[in-house]
Parts: C-alpha cells; structure tokens; sequence
C-alpha cells in the first residue's frame, strides 16, 4: 500500500492536499473564527467583505467567514461519521454475502436492491421528515441510505479473492474461515474500499447540504453550508457574498475528496497499477 500511495498521481496529491487544508481549517475553527458563529450585530447586517469583517455579513449581522469555519467542522463531521456507517455495514453485509454465498448471499442481496431501487435523497428526505432533523439523525440516515453500494462493491472484491492462491493455503493450513475473512480477503480488498469511501464522503457532504438547504437537515442556530446557501437566496442582489462562499466551500470540498479518491484508485487498484507498472518497464 505504502508503494502505491507513493506513485499517487499529481490529482491525488492536489486532493489529498486540498482536504488536508480544509480538515486543517475545520480543526481550527473556533481559534480562527473572529466571531461566535452565533453571535448577531443588526446594525453591521449584509455588510460586504472587508477588513473587520473578511467575508461580509450576512442578513442578521453574523460573520460570514465565523460561520464559515464552524460549519466546515459540521459538514466534515457529518460527511465522515455517514461514510463511516456506510462503510461498516456494507463490510459487512458485502462479506458475508461474497464468502458464505448460499442462502446469506441471495438474502443480503435482495436487501439491497430493494435500498437500491428507491433514490438515496428521496428515501433521506421521508426519513428526516419523519423523524426529525440533527446532526444525529442526519448521519444515521445518510449512512443507512448509502451502504448498499458498498455491499455490492466488497461483495464483488470477496468473490474474486475467495478463490485465490493464498486464500486456499490459509484453508488448507486448517484457519477457521472468519479468520480467513478477515485477515486475508478483507485485508486485501481494503484499500479499494478506502478509495471508494472518499468519494462517499463528497456525496455524504452534498446530502447534508441539500438536507439542510430545505430545512431538514442541521437544525439552527447550527452553521451548515446549506442552510447558509438558503439564507442566500434572499439577498442575492444586495449581498452576494452571503451564498458565494458557503457554495464555493462545497463544491471544494467535493473536488478536493474526488480528487483524492481518483488518486487512491489510480495507486491502488491492481487493475490500473499493472498497465503502469508495464509502461514504467518498457520505458
């Protein structure tokens, strides 16, 4: 794995150095917020960025580059918590079914076709209307919607190690199978599933702002990027700088994890490593 990250592409580096900037600014946000994120001045409202405030203010006279930062922790916490759910359960539910095959498999799979047939937004949006919006909620729902095409992916990694060379010695050597599972297989088909878990965190990050851009996401006071958007709208005339920022900080966190993602898999996956590796020879 250490080789592979070390042949990363110039796009892998500029995203792993895009979202090592951006968890760097989550991490420190309240020490470089100006202002309480909550904190509102009615008399400095939809003022224009300048020197005492970077990014201007916005409708009630809150800081626009405070709520920036404090909602970067937010969405990023939000973005890997989900991943992390996602994750998790399609491991696995996707190596069980890959390994035991049989009855688990075909259970396991109709199971997530079903999760699979409805939109991920739309299945999110009746949960959360339902049951309410927080950060809680939020994540328990984007992660429980996203874990199907994990499943799928690690289901279709197991099936093509379970019968390799190394896996039918462990076998032979008498090693009990989730000994096999999970010290074999899985440790092999892990860094394909990090890779894919770096584009989950961009789409995770995307929900939530669209969740909270309607209202039922992060509930306020909070700062969210997409509640901040949503407060945009109704100044985009007299104040720009009110939507410009939130939006520009998603669409480079999106960019940053792609970037990252398409990286990792151009190191890692044998599949697209094994043609480098010839052209590397033949040069």
């Amino acid at each position: 794995m250490r080789v592979g990250l070390a042949v990363m592409g110039a796009r892998g580096w500029s995203g792993a150095l895009l979202v090592g900037l951006l968890v760097l600014a989550a991490a420190a946000g309240p020490a470089l917020a100006p202002q309480d994120y909550a904190e509102q001045d009615l008399t400095r409202r939809l003022e224009p960025p300048s020197a005492a405030h970077w990014l201007g203010t916005d409708g009630l006279g809150r800081d626009i580059l405070s709520r920036l930062l404090w909602g970067a922790r937010l969405s990023l916490a939000i973005g890997v918590g989900a991943t992390a759910l996602a994750v998790a359960v399609g491991i696995g539910a996707g190596a069980v079914a890959g390994y035991f095959r049989g009855r688990a498999d075909r259970m396991l799979m109709r199971a997530t076709d079903v999760f699979m047939c409805i939109p991920a937004l739309f299945l999110v949006l009746i949960v959360v209307a339902v049951f309410g919006a927080s950060v809680r909620n939020t994540v328990l729902v984007i992660g429980l919607a996203y874990w199907p095409p994990t499943a799928r992916f690690v289901r279709g990694e197991v099936l093509a190690l379970r019968g390799q060379p190394f896996v039918e010695a462990a076998r032979a050597l008498g090693a009990a199978d989730l000994h096999i599972l999970g010290g074999h297989v899985l440790r092999n088909a892990m860094p394909l599933v990090l890779t894919q878990a770096s584009l989950f965190v961009a789409n995770a990050v995307l929900i939530e702002s669209a969740l909270s851009f309607l209202g039922l996401g992060v509930p306020p006071p909070l700062p969210s990027w997409g509640a901040m958007l949503a407060d945009g709208r109704r100044f985009l005339l007299q104040g720009w700088w009110i939507a410009t920022f939130p939006g520009l900080a998603i669409f480079l966190v999106v960019l940053g994890f792609n970037l990252l993602g398409d990286g990792l898999r151009e190191a890692l996956d044998p599949r697209l490593a094994a043609p480098r590796r010839r052209r590397g020879v033949a040069a």
